[in-house]
């Protein structure tokens, strides 16, 4: 979308060198999936890819011959396909392509990976792995989220195993699994969810395990609609984290009493959270991290309610079983995994064996533990540098500049995205991404000037 807003706005010529191995442009992982019942879980009036365009994903939905005779209220308020959006991307680029060509714009695509980043103040290197060199006067780090860290119970001769898979999302996770040992997923959010789904798609029949510290908390939607205005007047600039989470727990607990749960509460404080994050001091992150991190995701990352009827019916009939506790070990023989976890609600050790592992805890964010990723040889050679939480790259939010290892802007190296976690904590959901990718688009053309 940074591309897209470039083309967009451009009043001159200009070259965009896009590095991206994938076989597509657009979609990445979360647009491209196995299945079309992985749905968003946000309903479609709310996805446009511009902000100046509330109704643009709904506009281009209701064109599509799947929906033309649809209702258009109820379209805009359900939760469609991921591969419907990332159609929706691809065809936001066909038409910004077709404006790039009118501009004059040069569009080059290297389906390459990086393997070095070199730079200075004036040009940077890229190093792709195809040994080609790639040089650019600004350089935009849009490089998404990483793949989950393997637990570090797992050996390398479990890491190895094909049976293994780091990579939830990729459909080689779900398919041709025995029907006479169970399968364990890794994690209880909702990469789980779709997994679950997947599995259950592809023909897998038999129990599926999902263990993770906190169990299965994920909620529906249920208040779609509800706008709470409540926190208006007490949400001022000078709180801190505590005083915050009383006024919050105040709130919650006015609502129930009405039999309304807490979502669109947190609806209602998600405009405030990067300020708020911002303004927050270390400490206070780290007390976030460790009490209430949990909670927040639970309550932000919501599901469509039939798809959460789905998987609560999967725990009723037995065929999925989430447990709560901490993976103790995990040895391999004969194609079988025997997997040691300490139950929390048990508080036992407990053991089981399966067929298959699949991670889904989550992308990694620190960039010191992906030593195969350009990222980590530059924050080896300062050239980047992590957030004291070591959620993203530190950068600088206002220009999306990013900071070396001595605190410093890097004046023609930028990010966006969930790089930047650890400076907003909340910068993935298209809301996010949209306003990012629009401001950083103006900002390099202001500097290229």
């Amino acid at each position: 979308m940074t591309a897209v807003q470039l083309i967009k706005k451009a009043s001159s010529k200009l070259s965009i060198c896009i590095i991206e191995p994938a076989e597509q442009l657009f979609k990445g992982a979360a647009y491209n999936s196995y299945s079309e019942k992985h749905l968003l879980n946000v309903t479609a009036a709310k996805m446009s890819g511009f902000t100046d365009q509330p109704e643009h994903f709904l506009n281009w939905v209701m064109m599509q011959d799947s929906f033309k005779f649809k209702n258009r209220e109820l379209i805009s308020n359900s939760f469609l396909s991921r591969n419907t959006y990332g159609n929706y991307l691809i065809s936001i680029w066909e038409e910004s392509l077709q404006l790039a060509a009118k501009k004059g714009i040069d569009i080059v695509w290297f389906k390459n990976r990086v393997t070095q980043l070199k730079y200075s103040s004036t040009t940077i290197k890229i190093q792709l792995d195809n040994s080609t060199n790639v040089e650019c006067e600004k350089c935009v780090l849009a490089t998404g989220n990483l793949l989950p860290r393997n637990p570090f119970v797992l050996d390398s001769s479990v890491l190895q195993n094909k049976n293994y898979f780091q990579n939830p999302w990729q459909l080689t996770a779900v398919i041709n699994k025995p029907k006479n040992l169970p399968v364990l997923i890794v994690g209880n959010g909702l990469t789980m969810v779709d997994t679950v789904i997947g599995l259950k798609e592809h023909g897998f029949k038999g129990k599926i395990y999902a263990v993770s510290p906190n169990g299965f908390n994920i909620l529906p939607h249920r208040h779609n609609g509800i706008q709470y205005k409540g926190l208006d007047d007490e949400l001022t600039d000078d709180l801190s984290l505590n005083e915050i989470v009383t006024i919050i727990n105040r709130h919650v607990k006015s609502v129930r009493e009405f039999g309304i749960s807490a979502e669109p509460i947190v609806d209602a404080l998600r405009p405030r959270v990067q300020k708020i994050w911002k303004k927050m001091s270390t400490h206070e992150k780290q007390l976030f991290m460790s009490r209430l991190r949990h909670l927040w995701g639970v309550a932000r990352h919501r599901i469509p309610l039939h798809i959460h009827d789905k998987i609560q019916n999967m725990r009723i009939e037995g065929t999925l079983l989430v447990k709560s506790g901490k993976i103790l070990d995990i040895k391999e023989n004969a194609g079988v995994f025997r997997v040691s976890y300490w139950g929390k609600k048990t508080n036992q050790k407990i053991e089981l064996d399966v067929s298959s592992i699949i991670n889904c805890t989550g992308p990694e964010t620190d960039l010191g533990r992906v030593p195969e990723h350009f990222l980590n040889a530059c924050l080896n050679d300062g050239i980047i540098s992590q957030d004291s939480l070591k959620l993203g790259i530190a950068a600088e939010t206002t220009s999306f500049k990013v900071k070396d290892g001595d605190g410093n802007l890097k004046h023609n190296l930028f990010t966006l995205g969930s790089n930047l976690k650890g400076e907003l904590w909340e910068s993935t959901a298209v809301n996010e991404l949209r306003q990012q990718a629009e401001k950083l688009a103006e900002q390099l053309l202001l500097e290229s000037q």
